[in-house]
C-alpha cells in the first residue's frame, strides 16, 4: 500500500479543525448529549479525565489519514473540493453511521444519541474533506 500521497500537514490541520468543531458542537449540544447517554453534569465532572480527548484526537488523525489516502487514490491531484466532500459523505454514510447505529442498537442507546453522534461525525468528515482538498 502506497502511503506517499498522504498530505500530512493537511491531515494535522484537518484533525485540529475537526477537533475544534467537536468542542463547539458538544458544548452547544451538551445537555442533549448528556440526556442521550443518561449522565448528569455532576457525573461527568466527577469522572473527568483527558483520556477521551486524547483518544478522540488520535481517532480524528486516523480519519484524516484515511481520507487523505483515499483522495490520493483517485488519481491526479485527487478529487475536486466537491468530490472530496462527496467522497467523505459517502464514507460517513457507509462506514460511520452504520457503525454508530449498530453499536448503539445493541447497547440499547437512545436513538437521539445515534443522531447526535452521527451528525457530529458528518461535520468531522466534511471539515476534513474541505481542509485536505485545499492542500
Amino acid at each position: 500500500m502506497d502511503l506517499s500521497n498522504i498530505k500530512f500537514l493537511a491531515v494535522i490541520l484537518a484533525a485540529v479543525a475537526s477537533f475544534a468543531f467537536g468542542a463547539v458542537y458538544y458544548t452547544v449540544l451538551g445537555k442533549a448529549w448528556m440526556d442521550a447517554v443518561g449522565l448528569s453534569e455532576e457525573q461527568i465532572k466527577k469522572d473527568r479525565t483527558a483520556i477521551p480527548f486524547i483518544i478522540s484526537f488520535l481517532s480524528l488523525l486516523v480519519v484524516a489519514v484515511v481520507l487523505s489516502w483515499n483522495f490520493g487514490q483517485q488519481g491526479g491531484d485527487g478529487p475536486t473540493m466537491g468530490g472530496s466532500i462527496g467522497t467523505a459523505v459517502l464514507l460517513w454514510l457507509g462506514l460511520i453511521v452504520t457503525s454508530i447505529a449498530t453499536n448503539n442498537a445493541f447497547q440499547g442507546a437512545k436513538a437521539k444519541l445515534t443522531v447526535l453522534d452521527s451528525i457530529h461525525w458528518l461535520g468531522v468528515v466534511v471539515i476534513q474533506g474541505l481542509v485536505i482538498s485545499v492542500f
